[in-house]
């Protein structure tokens, strides 16, 4: 066992005046399973990335560990498995790597392949079993869940619970409980580290926030005093600043010298009550900058003339002589939502594409009306690029409603002014999912949205779901999130492999 020190850190990019983290201490010890949360854009990867040397700071960091990143940066994916492996531990152990295969449920098998033919989940496991091999190190594990399906994330979760010294970035929240005993969550105005899992953390915060909840109307109480008195106060410094002119407003003559005497002997004590009271003013305040903004989102689907919206009899999907599913059949009525469910490669992203009017090459029977009007989020955000404004005029949509939305999923004013390129993964998927609430459409289909996207604005969109229930067919990986939502789940097989 041995401490990660963080003493008095502060950091601020270059293009930025705000700092990401300023004076910021605590220790980590390194034998825990640290689950690391925060809202999209608060300096999750920046901190891991501050802890890896590659930015310069002021303040302390201090470990006796050394640190290895996930994902690892491969840069010939052409290359032999094991050759892969040789490249970020040289030192590697055949047998071990063999016994952290196993452990992850990968066969040996892979090894022999090369990388960039592994599946996403396959080249996850082979990442964290060359990782985990090594010796005296701190794994910086930065959102591994991505594009990784119910079963492979299950697998994951099971190896890492096996596991210790880790930080895990995710904001999947079955997959936090399933493998992590600390969390270290980067609040509004602090950082905070507790014992226990993702919902023991979580619960602690929602009793904190009822607590300045309910101290939250004394406190405005107070503020509004307060200002009130600043205000009385700097309106008296400016009377007597008047009286300097000479004159009083019976228009007599007064004794300038003893004026000036009284009026700067005035004007210091104002002064000085005046930043007194706006020095408590700032204190009360603080005071309620760490209660998260979670507000309700809304939808309003346009209503459809038909109860179902469309149906899919035996469809086969295939990619010239590959075939990704077949036999697919299910329907979709108003109200529902539901969950497309299967592994990677089973053509869930395709079904949707498929439904929304891409052109592929399938057998079997969709039915669907011309007129419905769908809204769809892609996996993709490669293609956002420009000012928020120009996204919503392209797409169509109301630009206040858009930006309010994204506002209520914590997007500060300061992003507005950004080129949308330069956000983070997260931030860039609540833009397509703001885009997709500010349509008019009869059916919502989404592809894995919530990739990236903090829990806490995972949450708002679940309560959004479960509170309009709109008609919505979606793929998503995270188990809580469709336990909670999907009020049907349509399972694809996939091909079996002959």
């Amino acid at each position: 066992m041995s401490l990660i020190n963080v003493t008095n850190l502060t950091f601020a990019y270059e293009s930025s005046y705000d700092p990401i983290f300023e004076n910021v201490s605590f220790q980590i010890d390194t034998d825990w399973k640290l689950g690391f949360t925060g809202r999209n854009g608060r300096g999750k990867t920046t901190f891991l990335n501050l802890l890896q040397g590659k930015y310069e700071y002021s303040g302390n960091i201090s470990s006796a560990v050394s640190f290895d990143y996930f994902p690892y940066h491969v840069e010939h994916k052409e290359y032999l498995t094991l050759d892969v492996i040789e490249e970020i531990y040289p030192e590697y152990v055949h047998w071990q790597i063999v016994r952290e295969l196993n452990l992850l449920k990968v066969s040996e098998d892979v090894l022999y392949r090369p990388y960039a033919s592994l599946s996403n989940g396959e080249q996850t496991k082979v990442m964290l079993a060359a990782l985990f091999t090594k010796e005296n190190r701190f794994l910086l594990i930065d959102e591994p869940t991505n594009h990784l399906d119910m079963h492979a994330r299950k697998s994951v979760s099971d190896y890492l619970n096996k596991k210790s010294g880790y930080i895990l970035v995710s904001h999947d929240r079955a997959f936090l409980d399933d493998c992590v005993d600390h969390i270290l969550s980067i609040n509004k105005t602090n950082i905070e580290i507790q014992k226990g899992n993702f919902s023991a953390w979580w619960e602690n915060k929602k009793r904190q926030d009822q607590f300045e909840l309910a101290s939250d109307e004394k406190l405005r109480k107070d503020i509004k005093r307060l200002t009130d008195s600043a205000k009385r106060t700097g309106n008296w410094s400016h009377e007597v600043e008047k009286t300097k002119n000479g004159t009083r407003n019976s228009g007599s003559k007064v004794d300038k010298g003893y004026i000036g005497h009284k009026a700067a002997k005035m004007m210091k004590r104002s002064k000085n009550l005046e930043q007194r009271q706006q020095s408590a003013i700032e204190e009360k305040s603080k005071l309620l900058k760490n209660i998260e903004s979670s507000e309700s989102l809304a939808i309003s689907q346009l209503e459809y003339h038909k109860k179902q919206l469309a149906e899919l009899e035996n469809i086969s999907i295939s990619y010239g002589s590959k075939t990704v599913c077949e036999n697919v059949s299910f329907t979709i009525e108003q109200g529902e939502r539901i969950a497309l469910s299967g592994k990677n490669g089973s053509g869930k992203s395709s079904i949707l594409k498929l439904i929304c009017g891409e052109d592929l090459q399938y057998t079997g029977h969709l039915s669907r009306d011309r007129q419905l009007k769908i809204s769809y989020v892609s996996q993709d955000t490669s293609h956002l690029r420009g000012s928020l404004s120009d996204y919503a005029t392209s797409s169509g949509i109301d630009e206040s409603l858009f930006k309010s939305i994204l506002r209520k999923l914590d997007f500060s004013r300061l992003q507005f002014e950004k080129d949308i390129s330069t956000y983070s993964g997260g931030q860039k998927k609540k833009v397509l999912i703001a885009k997709s609430l500010s349509e008019q459409a009869h059916l919502h289909i989404w592809d894995e949205p919530l990739n990236f996207i903090d829990v806490i604005s995972r949450m708002q969109i679940e309560e959004l779901l479960l509170e309009y229930a709109p008609t919505i067919l979606f793929v998503e990986h995270d188990r809580a999130f469709c336990e909670n939502v999907a009020t049907k789940i349509v399972e694809l097989e996939g091909i079996q492999e002959a």
